[in-house]
């Protein structure tokens, strides 16, 4: 009876043509509580689960467990598969070490199939790389890449993000070239290339991104490459800025991702640069970002920062604000941040060269120190 149950959840799912996310949210949640509540058999939940994970929106999925049951350890497959997809929708809320901790239970207790423990691996070593673990989440990345399954692909975008992570961009270069969409080829290269200040290359690249994720219906991804999009752009145009936030608040309505709507409140910041209560702003946004736990976030936000120092010319505040990126920063990951502020306000720095640009140091400070002195004139013309 239980069986036929289960069975006939995942026929209602399969027998659609175009099945929606509504469908697959509520035939998993009742699949996965059945699987688990009698011991039953992964059967379509697994591919479910990848059909969940695909569309990177993280719908809140965990059944209720059973009130016996509070802190059983893990021991059939379904437990686990539940625990994983519970855990991945939680880290929008959580600390990314929390995560981490569940992930790695989760692996300890070996009971997903081959194909699913990739899953667990993958979001490992994303966390990992979000901790600013970047050793860790190197070993991760690369052993999913050698399974060759289906995250492959993102796996090894999660290496060339390490590459760029670490200032190797001829790395991370030469890797996102290969990428496809599969492995979001086009978000990877506009991450490349805001760093270096070539925003109209940033702005290409995250487009082409955002069309990539709509023709493929990926609503998580197109949100996330928008995101990052009006970030870039928030650092040279102030007025397309407000339409580019503003599309992102909307492609984010209904989701549930943390970090990508952390990028658009520092892409805000990033707008408004050289107004006033920028100050105040950060250090609420400081406190949502520590939250979280993601070192990007944290390195990013306090770059907004001295980009709002430089454009004020405001040394005492912009030295505050260096060593503040310099404590975000001070494991290695992102370190030439603090090269790219001194760029924004045509300072010498004396520590040497933390990253290799594609096209050289003096043409990235260049971009960057024209970026502020833009900016001031902007904002003298609106006075």
């Amino acid at each position: 009876m239980i069986n036929r149950a289960l069975a006939a959840l995942g026929e209602q799912w399969q027998a659609h043509a175009a099945p929606g996310r509504l469908l697959l949210v509520g035939c998993l949640r009742q699949g996965l509580a059945l699987a688990r509540d009698f011991q039953l058999d992964l059967g379509w939940l697994a591919e479910a689960a990848w059909a969940y994970v695909s569309d990177s929106v993280w719908e809140p999925l965990a059944p209720p467990a059973p009130v016996d049951a509070a802190d059983a350890p893990m021991g059939t497959a379904a437990e686990t598969l539940v625990e994983l997809l519970s855990t991945l929708a939680r880290r929008q809320h959580e600390h990314r070490q929390h995560t981490a901790d569940r992930l790695t239970a989760i692996l300890q207790a070996r009971l997903l199939p081959e194909d699913l423990t990739d899953m667990a691996t993958y979001y490992l070593a994303k966390a990992h790389r979000d901790l600013g673990q970047a050793d860790a989440s190197r070993h991760g990345m690369q052993h999913v890449v050698e399974g060759g399954g289906r995250l492959a692909p993102a796996a090894r975008r999660g290496l060339a993000h390490l590459a760029r992570i670490a200032g190797d961009f001829p790395t991370a270069h030469e890797a996102a070239r290969t990428l496809g969409w599969k492995g979001r080829q086009h978000r990877v290269m506009g991450d490349l290339w805001w760093p270096h200040g070539a925003i109209d290359q940033a702005l290409s690249s995250y487009t082409a991104a955002r069309t990539d994720a709509e023709d493929h219906g990926v609503a998580g991804e197109r949100a996330t490459s928008q995101a990052h999009l009006a970030l870039a752009v928030a650092f040279a145009d102030p007025g397309q800025a407000d339409s580019e936030v503003a599309l992102a608040q909307q492609l984010l309505d209904g989701l549930d991702l943390r970090a990508t709507t952390l990028t658009v409140s520092i892409a805000a910041l990033v707008r408004d640069a050289g107004t006033h209560g920028i100050d105040d702003r950060a250090r609420i946004l400081r406190t949502e970002v520590e939250v979280a736990g993601v070192v990007a976030l944290q390195a990013t936000l306090e770059l907004a920062i001295c980009f709002h120092h430089a454009v004020l010319d405001a040394t005492e505040q912009l030295a505050t604000s260096l060593d503040r990126l310099q404590q975000a920063t001070s494991n290695g990951d992102y370190a030439y941040y603090g090269d790219i502020a001194h760029f924004m306000a045509g300072l010498p720095h004396t520590d040497g060269a933390r990253a290799q640009w594609l096209d050289g140091e003096d043409a990235t400070r260049e971009r960057w120190r024209a970026l502020v002195t833009a900016r001031q004139g902007y904002l003298r013309g609106t006075q």
